[in-house]
């Protein structure tokens, strides 16, 4: 990996590659100077090749220094690329279509792997999936597998914070495009757009209907987000953009990687599963996985109001190489054939906070967590932090249930966590204090820790619930109490009563006013020491907006109008409606 003195890069922009279809896209190409073939470091975004995220998850002129072609390609429909865009629909093709042509160009070897993160992940995995001979191993970071988990839908709810944010940034291009041989156009057109942009994280998100979403539909720039409101978790709809299910057709090895609050964690770590059990070869099933304290834009030591040290930066990995080295470390192995050790290493490494330490394991889910039920326990006052409501592994006997009373024209805020948002909610660990002091959530504490206490792995909450209305929301958060009272999130789930049998798509089914339901919401992972002196929290409330979309209660169709009703929940918690969550606890 070391450089050779003096050693020149060429670059050459705006490079053509033909599709199938005819259509033009180009690439930025850098590579060592003089004569020779080198193997192929490739990625496809939709966020500019000349832009910084061109060149932000691998320093392309680095990398042709240490002896590769790297390969930068704006995606169809994008910047210097011809064709329409359409979010996602045709990244399969022309993936194929463009790994195929890097492996023919005079200065390839014929070796090719990709590299990105988020949307530039997923081109990895589409393109992967219709097996392209030349591809031989990716790097796809904080990206998704299944699109009902975290990219459109979560639970059943809109994921709105993510899905306006990223549609109406998106949209700035589209425009340009549009408009091209219409200066004046332009300029009133991308003013509207900025306007609506400054406007999202106040005012934006609260348009209602969302069939009528004010801060996209005025310029038309977003097919895509319309489409799935007229096709709710539908996921004939969605295919396009799911690998879910489709690991057994990968042939090629995957180093993963991804943050503990990263909108799209659970599936970066269910990546990594199923190529380990299902990939298509032996090579496939030598995947890799490696899990920060990170969120999606945030890889540095603060996170949220959280510092979690110099050695948990993607600059200084465990104070031993930056992610850069990692990933040519990677690709040397997989496209040089250099013996380096990477496979020698443990398949995961996963950053556990609390202890702030880097942690080599064998597998995922950890086979020595034990799974441990805290129940939820209260008098019938569990209402904010200062109420009754306890957590403990004791099972309840007869207790009052907890109510309270859900307005979706007053939600309970977004603070923190997994998040890709406008600028005025920012990812990470928050202190919840201010949401817990809101009678529309109920707190449940366990009693300081005598000693520490790890959870890492899967989070789920079982909780048995009443509402008043056809159809509602019920959300759930982990939290890290600290002694002086800091309430740290660490990660949350949501469950939209309709999809209680289909969080991940399927056919609604609308509840009866009145009736107690089982709900399972998934809380996604986690990975924390609860230190000795710390409490163990659970908060149970009905909206987390604009992250997701507000319930109106009203048992309409989604998006359909702006009427929305109180919906009166109660929370059940006794011997025959235990409510619990699952904590998988890692002895020590």
């Amino acid at each position: 990996m070391t450089t050779q003195p003096g050693q020149q890069v060429v670059v050459d922009y705006d490079v053509p590659a033909r599709m199938r279809d005819g259509t033009t896209l180009r690439a930025n190409i850098y590579r060592p100077a003089g004569e020779g073939q080198w193997p192929v470091l490739l990625t496809r975004l939709p966020y500019g090749k000349d832009l910084p995220l061109g060149s932000a998850i691998l320093d392309p002129v680095q990398a042709a220094r240490r002896g590769y072609v790297v390969i930068v390609q704006d995606t169809r429909g994008r910047f210097t690329s011809e064709g329409d865009w359409v979010p996602m629909a045709n990244e399969a093709r022309d993936g194929f279509d463009t790994i195929e042509w890097a492996s023919r160009l005079p200065y390839s070897n014929g070796q090719v792997g990709m590299y990105g993160a988020s949307y530039f992940g997923f081109t990895q995995w589409s393109a992967a999936v219709e097996q392209p001979p030349a591809l031989k191993t990716m790097i796809p970071l904080f990206t998704w597998s299944d699109p009902f988990n975290g990219v459109v839908f979560r639970g059943g709810a809109l994921e709105l914070g993510t899905m306006a944010h990223w549609q109406l940034q998106m949209g700035m291009d589209v425009l340009m495009r549009r408009y091209r041989n219409d200066p004046q156009a332009l300029g009133r057109a991308i003013a509207l757009w900025a306007k609506e942009m400054d406007a999202l994280g106040k005012e934006g998100y609260w348009s209602l209907p969302l069939k009528e979403f004010r801060p996209l539909k005025t310029q038309e720039i977003a097919p895509a987000f319309f489409l799935a409101l007229e096709f709710p978790m539908q996921r004939a709809a969605a295919e396009y953009m799911n690998i879910s299910g489709k690991h057994d057709r990968v042939t090629v090895p995957a180093f993963n990687g991804g943050g503990w609050y990263d909108i799209f964690l659970q599936d970066t770590l269910e990546h990594f599963t199923a190529m380990r059990q299902h990939g298509a070869t032996p090579q496939a099933r030598q995947s890799k996985l490696l899990i920060g304290p990170w969120a999606h834009t945030s890889q540095g030591t603060l996170v949220g109001e959280q510092t979690f040290g110099f050695a948990s930066t993607t600059a200084f990995i465990n104070l031993q190489q930056d992610f850069m080295t990692y990933q040519l470390r990677w690709f040397d192995y997989w496209l040089k054939g250099i013996e380096n050790g990477i496979l020698q290493e443990a398949p995961i490494k996963i950053f556990v906070m609390g202890a702030n330490i880097w942690r080599d394991e064998q597998e995922w889910p950890l086979a020595r967590a034990v799974e441990t039920r805290y129940y939820l326990h209260s008098q019938g006052h569990a209402n904010t932090l200062h109420g009754d409501g306890t957590l403990s592994t004791e099972p309840p006997e007869d207790e009052s249930a907890d109510r309270y009373t859900y307005d979706p024209a007053n939600p309970v805020l977004t603070r923190g966590g997994a998040l890709l948002m406008a600028p005025e909610y920012p990812a990470g660990p928050f202190d919840q204090r201010p949401t817990e002091s809101r009678h529309d959530v109920l707190v449940y504490t366990s009693a300081p820790l005598q000693a520490d206490l790890e959870v890492t792995g899967p989070i789920r909450v079982h909780l048995w619930a009443v509402s008043s209305a056809p159809d509602t929301d019920f959300v759930a958060r982990l939290v890290d109490v600290h002694p002086d009272g800091y309430a740290q999130n660490l990660t949350d789930g949501i469950i939209r009563a309709r999809y209680r049998h289909a969080p991940r798509g399927g056919d609604p089914s609308l509840i009866e006013p009145g009736k107690a339901y089982e709900y399972v919401i998934d809380l996604w992972s986690t990975s924390n020491l609860f230190k000795a002196g710390h409490r163990i929290r659970l908060d149970i409330t009905s909206s987390n907006f604009p992250r997701w979309d507000r319930n109106p209660n009203t048992g309409q169709p989604l998006g359909a109008s702006a009427e929305m009703i109180l919906a009166q929940q109660t929370i059940l918690h006794n011997r025959e409606h235990p409510s619990y969550v699952v904590l998988p606890i890692v002895p020590h």
